[in-house]
């Protein structure tokens, strides 16, 4: 079973954001700030009805309702870590973001923004 992500301190993910908005941020800051995401998010809707899928860095599962765990699930959802990291912040709206969305349950609209900095 995958370990479950974590989320960074709030100095932590502070920092992040700092070095992602002046544009001195590298492939560790993006892979950070997405798992950090990605990690709210799993508190914020657990479950296994929706895959949402960041490559190269995570791919989990989320939202209550029908169990997925062989093959393709009935709601997938993925986005390039920018945008979800976006996303995440507020900084972006679902409606804008520029993703791919299938299965009736793969509107997340309601979960965002998961970390307003």
């Amino acid at each position: 079973m995958a370990r479950r992500p974590l989320p960074l301190t709030p100095e932590e993910f502070a920092a992040v954001c700092a070095r992602l908005d002046a544009g001195s941020s590298d492939r560790a800051d993006l892979k950070a700030a997405t798992m950090h995401l990605i990690a709210l998010l799993v508190e914020k809707a657990p479950g296994n009805s929706v895959e949402v899928r960041i490559p190269p860095f995570a791919a989990v599962q989320c939202r209550e309702g029908a169990r997925h765990t062989r093959g393709t699930p009935p709601a997938v959802v993925e986005m390039d870590a920018a945008t979800w990291i976006a996303l995440g912040r507020g900084r972006l709206d679902w409606a804008d973001a520029k993703k791919r969305a299938s299965g009736e349950r793969s509107d997340l609209s309601d979960l965002f923004p998961l970390d307003p900095r």
